[in-house]
């Protein structure tokens, strides 16, 4: 499984946040649960902005705890008010704040949509056009494992996890055309694969259809129903999980951006922030407040 850890052990990171309505700084506060092979959870509190507009290749299921949170999604602004779940598709842009003096706190889970993709064996990823949804208390007990911050997850955890979010998705998805072409599924995961083993170069398209057995069209047509994003930007996010690992370890930034084969630090900035709504040099600096 391809992501990477970042959930060692449980920590509070404090955030700089923008300044209260008297000029002081309001404190943001991030903590990382415990999480599993393809499955992260955190808890985070935002006193006003939460993060710039963003992606990443992941489903994001949350629940908000206190507060009302707003973000634009699908070109729409949406509101997440107490006990309301959102869930987020893999690539697809959303921002985050605070829709209301006070902050918002929430809960979350990140979970590899390969991960979905094996439970739902073979069909496309659910997609939920409504991203805000109430949860009847089935539904919330169906849920409640994915947010238990303090839970470790070993394999069994992890099939019954996602198995059940897998549930709530297809539930809960909008109705889809049906495709005349089956998912070539081994086809896919060789891809994803060969791409996630070196994401630091390019790979031709040549090489990826001849590990496929597939045209280039029907490759990118399919990775991204399979797992909800094209290769290319699949490759750039395994960039970052490997930029990242490097920045915890002290790594400069333009030395981390060209090893992990970034044209620059500008290059591995643009994509940081599109990924993850805060600049590399914001992240590391949680990583040193969580260190104090």
């Amino acid at each position: 499984m391809r992501m990477r850890s970042l959930h060692e052990r449980a920590a509070r990171i404090a955030l700089r946040g923008e300044g209260g309505p008297r000029g002081r700084a309001a404190m943001a506060d991030f903590r990382l649960g415990e999480g599993g092979d393809g499955i992260e959870r955190a808890e985070a509190f935002f006193p006003s902005h939460g993060f710039s507009l963003h992606r990443h290749d992941t489903y994001a299921i949350g629940l908000t705890v206190a507060g009302v949170q707003t973000f634009h999604y699908r070109g729409r602004q949406r509101y997440c008010r107490p006990g309301q779940c959102h869930i987020l598709h893999p690539d697809e842009a959303h921002d985050g704040a605070a829709a209301a003096e006070g902050g918002f706190r929430y809960r979350i889970v990140y979970i590899d949509p390969a991960l979905i993709q094996r439970a739902i064996g073979g069909r496309p990823l659910p997609f939920l056009a409504e991203p805000v949804l109430d949860l009847a208390p089935a539904q919330r007990r169906l849920l409640d494992a994915a947010w238990e911050m303090e839970e470790s997850i070993d394999a069994l955890g992890q099939a019954e996890l996602v198995a059940a979010v897998a549930e709530f998705l297809e539930a809960h998805s909008s109705p889809r055309p049906r495709r005349r072409e089956p998912l070539r599924l081994a086809a896919l995961e060789r891809v994803r694969a060969a791409i996630a083993a070196a994401p630091t170069v390019p790979h031709r398209a040549s090489d990826l259809e001849r590990e496929a057995g597939l045209d280039r069209w029907t490759l990118a047509r399919q990775f991204r129903a399979a797992f909800g994003t094209s290769p290319t930007r699949f490759r750039t996010l395994r960039q970052l999980d490997r930029a990242r690992a490097l920045l915890k370890r002290g790594t400069p930034l333009a030395e981390a951006a060209l090893e992990v084969g970034f044209a620059d630090q500008c290059h591995m900035t643009r994509h940081f922030k599109r990924a993850y709504g805060l600049s590399p040099g914001r992240w590391v600096a949680s990583l040193s407040a969580r260190a104090d």
